[in-house]
């Protein structure tokens, strides 16, 4: 019966359902400002990093499992640095132990790595930190994704950063540990807020995918990583400047083998950039349109959230005040270049300016759940139990 209401609710013209069960990963501080995934403790579950920006704080959560992932995460402090805009997990010196890396902005301006110095990962007086030496002041940094950019076999971080002299780049670390990294700006940015590692030309070499927030040349672009070259050209998906590019996410919406993209944008609809090439050209923008009822959008996830082998949308928004909810399902009915989707309110009222979007299934019932973290009325890092089963 729950499974029969379930698929109405969803197939019901422009329905807004009852909101899902909220499950807090952590409500302990203020301004959790994303969700970033990997495995740390090769158990098969996938564990969180997050900086919560008003409190300074930077933080490593422990999945504890399907029986236990609607109480209380296990979590550790890692690091206190001022406004933490994000964090992720890297194995940045080879050891087969993660780091977390903590972009931040504010005043703070600098890219630090946190290390717990022992087998105690769960002490926070374990873990030292410190800064990726020649980032500090060198601009508000908001993104980082960790991989070997030049092929010396070392992990390095591509990273964004936002407002004065804002770009995109890498730091490059060098094969001997502790040998300081070195800075190679590629482009120069207004606001930049997704960095994506994925091979957008299928020539076995991993591009960045990214999104510009702002500025004359915002939307979405990607940076061709060509084997033995230190350049990164740019290539343009979609138009410059014509909304405010927020977070993105790339997989094949259209179920033709070949992978899209779709952004989630600042005041306007999702745009879905639908390939035609999967050597990374011959893009068609198609806009989806967030319905009444919602804030704007900040943040898109694609998966097969009711389970009919037909992916779906997954939304988060920011200026979600009042009445209107901040997480949003939204299903087509067989196009999905169509402009209206049908749409689900997962959040509800509660909750003001959400973030980043995962999708994974966290109780072990076969359903894709969503993990995402609400930066402004203390709901912290939290999860929407999916009702498909």
């Amino acid at each position: 019966m729950a499974r029969l209401l379930f698929v109405f609710l969803l197939l019901a013209p422009g329905l807004v359902a009852s909101p899902w069960q909220r499950h807090a990963i952590d409500a302990s501080e203020k301004g959790a400002d994303g969700v970033r995934l990997a495995d740390v403790n090769a158990d098969g579950l996938p564990d969180i990093a997050t900086g919560w920006e008003e409190s300074g704080v930077v933080r490593a959560y422990l999945n504890p499992g399907p029986a236990k992932a609607s109480e209380t995460w296990p979590s550790v402090t890692v690091g206190q640095v001022d406004s933490p805009e994000d964090a992720v997990f890297a194995d940045m010196d080879g050891d087969g132990a993660y780091e977390v890396v903590s972009s931040t902005e504010g005043d703070e301006r600098t890219i630090y790595i946190h290390q717990a110095m022992g087998d105690e990962y769960m002490d926070p007086a374990s873990w030292k930190t410190r800064p990726v030496v020649r980032s500090e002041d060198k601009g508000q940094w908001m993104f980082a994704v960790p991989m070997d950019v030049d092929g010396n076999g070392s992990m390095d971080l591509v990273a964004g950063s936002k407002n004065d002299f804002a770009a995109i780049g890498s730091w490059r670390f060098p094969t001997t540990p502790g040998g300081k990294a070195s800075w190679s700006r590629w482009y120069g940015a207004g606001w930049v807020m997704s960095l994506v590692a994925y091979d957008m030309d299928a020539d076995g070499a991993v591009d960045i995918v990214a999104s510009d927030r702002k500025g004359p040349r915002s939307g979405v672009l990607w940076f061709q990583n060509m084997p033995g070259s230190a350049a990164w050209p740019a290539r343009r998906i979609g138009p410059e400047a014509e909304h405010e590019a927020m977070f993105l996410d790339i997989a094949d919406l259209d179920g033709d083998g070949i992978e899209d993209i779709v952004l989630a944008v600042r005041g306007g609809p999702i745009q879905f950039f639908r390939r035609g090439s999967a050597r990374g050209g011959n893009w068609r923008a198609h806009d989806i349109e967030i319905p009444d009822g919602f804030g704007t959008g900040k943040a898109v996830k694609v998966g097969d959230i009711d389970l009919d082998g037909k992916p779906d949308l997954v939304f988060t928004c920011e200026n979600a005040e009042g009445d209107l909810s901040g997480v949003g399902l939204l299903r087509h009915s067989g196009d999905p270049t169509a402009t209206q989707w049908e749409v689900t309110d997962v959040g509800g009222p509660e909750g003001e300016k959400f973030d980043r979007v995962e999708l994974v299934d966290l109780d072990g019932d076969g359903d894709l759940d969503i993990i995402t973290c609400e930066e402004s009325d203390l709901l912290g890092v939290v999860w929407y139990e999916n009702p498909a089963r």
